[in-house]
């Protein structure tokens, strides 16, 4: 049994996009999506330095066309054919590249949808001194509680001892000079605390931007960042999307309901490599594979029919 996942923000370095936009209805798709919110993605995933790809505005929209092209890609070589797969998810903004390969949304909806995330959320954090830092190591109870107590939100539970905080600067400060037994906190270069209610605003205007956008009942069904459901109803699902953005990412959850369901093997678009890190560590027995380059296709389709749903049907 197959799920197809999809990073979030942090995955993308400079010049990731360079190689996936050598194939020409790739480049074309991204050309168009740079038009259509008026940021030149070709670029920025080519040219661009780690600073200028860092910032929320530039790296949210990046990596969902990363993913989607990096998914036709590789749907191609399979002949299109998404029945191999039993479900789709994403970390964080990946879940709007989740919405889109399970075609709940089109390419352009996810664009569309990300871009006025991406600039919210921006906006939201600008002037907020608020930030946020990874926990990594120490008991999840032990960790959770000791940010309670600072008053800030375990924003992203990442599973494999890895925890993300996010509140005010101050706090955050105070929690890397004591942090919790058996962990060690790193600060995250990003502008404001996601997934806090520091980005109630942006919730208001993502909302707004969903209304406009034509939503089907996903194909295959997709993980949800909030609690780990399997949600197959469309507008749920974008619902779900909306709301997130104020609300913690529980990966954690996602990944046992992964294995709980019997998933033997985990692909990751592009640019992959983070979420499988995070299943090696949580469920060690589900197998996983990352696309890093094109180079990666012809094994990311062998791991996929070695994992399909069609095998022993």
């Amino acid at each position: 049994m197959l799920a197809i996942v999809a990073p979030g923000q942090g995955a993308q370095t400079p010049g990731f996009l360079a190689p996936w936009l050598e194939h020409p209805l790739s480049h074309s798709l991204v050309s168009k999506w740079s038009e259509l919110i008026e940021l030149d993605l070709v670029r920025l995933g080519t040219v661009s330095d780690a600073d200028e790809i860092r910032e929320t505005s530039h790296a949210q929209p990046l990596l969902v066309a990363a993913g989607l092209i990096s998914s036709l890609q590789l749907f191609e070589k399979v002949g299109f054919d998404t029945s191999h797969i039993s479900y789709f998810a994403g970390h964080s903004v990946g879940e709007i590249t989740a919405a889109a390969i399970s075609e709940a949304i089109d390419g352009e909806s996810a664009l569309s949808l990300v871009n006025v995330r991406a600039r919210a959320m921006s906006l939201a954090a600008q002037g907020s001194q608020s930030g946020m830092s990874a926990v990594l190591g120490g008991e999840r109870e032990t960790v959770v509680a000791a940010l309670t107590a600072l008053g800030l939100t375990p924003a992203n539970e990442n599973g494999g001892g890895q925890i993300v905080a996010a509140g005010a600067l101050s706090a955050l400060a105070q929690l890397a000079e004591n942090p919790p037994e058996g962990a060690r906190v790193r600060p995250l270069q990003v502008s404001g605390a996601f997934h806090t209610s520091v980005m109630a605003p942006a919730v208001a205007k993502l909302k707004e931007a969903a209304e406009a956008a034509i939503i089907h009942n996903p194909k295959i069904p997709v993980l949800s960042n909030k609690d780990g459901a399997i949600i197959t109803d469309g507008q749920e699902l974008i619902s779900r999307i909306v709301g997130q953005v104020a609300g913690p990412v529980r990966w954690d959850l996602c990944m046992a309901t992964l294995a709980q369901q019997g998933v033997t093997g985990v692909l990751e678009v592009a640019p992959g490599g983070t979420l499988t890190g995070l299943l090696k560590r949580a469920q060690p027995e589900i197998a996983s594979f990352a696309l890093k380059s094109p180079d990666d296709l012809e094994a990311g389709v062998e791991f996929i029919l070695a994992h399909s749903s069609k095998v022993g049907a």
